[in-house]
């Protein structure tokens, strides 16, 4: 491809200006995978992908994929490709895919051991650094409660380097009654918290059981009401004045104290 222009390559077009959440004026819904490891990531996972539009080197990287695929890949200058999406792509590769559907909430949990359940996570670096780590220590999925970000977001997508494109997601309403489900699921509902009232995460119990972890937004945290809905509330022992850690830190303590013994 040599013509900025051309109409092929529009579903890559001003990704600065006009990203493509559905929920922005403009938006189509589509998810965007930025780099080989994403993209091969987004390949290989259940959403249809549509195009792809690379630099040379970074398309023949990918010809074992895309052997497997009927799908069209764009060859283009990183001159081109800089016009075309609005900024100089480091990662040398874009492609764009149609969303999958969702599963319910309800029948997820039912396949799963352990899930992290969000509230009020609406930056898209936690929210893809919380999938990353779900995928790294063995949460079967994650459930989205009240005032979260779309995890297919762009930026989401690349911090979670492709992971929020393989670990299941289900949005949880209402909220946070939908937590009742849960607990009628067989699982013992946790919220964690910096609060030096709350027991340690670590003794409190929780081996062998179906589990799902509250976390909640940099900063606040989980709501009274949140709070109010779980079982019990646990916490990560702090050395010092740190009177607590970045949620996705958090997270991946807490996924790492629940993942089952290897």
């Amino acid at each position: 491809m040599t013509d900025p222009g051309s109409p092929l390559l529009d579903d890559f077009r001003d990704l600065t200006t006009a990203d493509r959440r559905p929920d922005r004026p403009g938006g189509r819904g589509l998810v965007i995978a930025e780099g080989v490891v994403v993209v091969r990531r987004l390949l290989a996972s259940a959403y249809p992908p549509r195009a792809l539009l690379g630099v040379a080197r970074r398309v023949e990287e990918l010809g074992p994929e895309l052997a497997g695929v009927d799908v069209p890949a764009y060859v283009a200058p990183a001159e081109v490709m800089a016009e075309v999406v609005g900024f100089h792509l480091n990662r040398g590769v874009l492609a764009v895919a149609d969303r999958a559907p969702m599963p319910d909430a309800v029948e997820l949990a039912s396949r799963a051991r352990t899930l992290a359940v969000l509230e009020g996570v609406g930056d898209h670096e936690n929210l893809g650094a919380i999938f990353r780590n779900a995928a790294a220590l063995g949460v079967d999925g994650v459930l989205l409660g009240a005032g979260c970000s779309d995890p297919l977001y762009r930026r989401g997508v690349r911090v979670s380097m492709g992971h929020v494109l393989r670990v299941p997601f289900a949005t949880l309403r209402p909220w946070p009654d939908g937590l009742d489900a849960l607990r009628r699921a067989g699982y013992q509902v946790v919220a964690l918290t910096p609060d030096a009232r709350a027991a340690p995460l670590a003794g409190a119990g929780l081996a062998g059981r179906r589990v799902a972890v509250l976390l909640g937004s940099e900063g606040p945290g989980l709501t009274e009401e949140a709070m109010s809905a779980a079982d019990l509330r646990a916490r990560i022992p702090m050395a010092g004045d740190v009177d607590s850690l970045n949620v996705a830190t958090a997270a991946a303590i807490a996924f790492h104290a629940l993942a089952p013994a290897s």
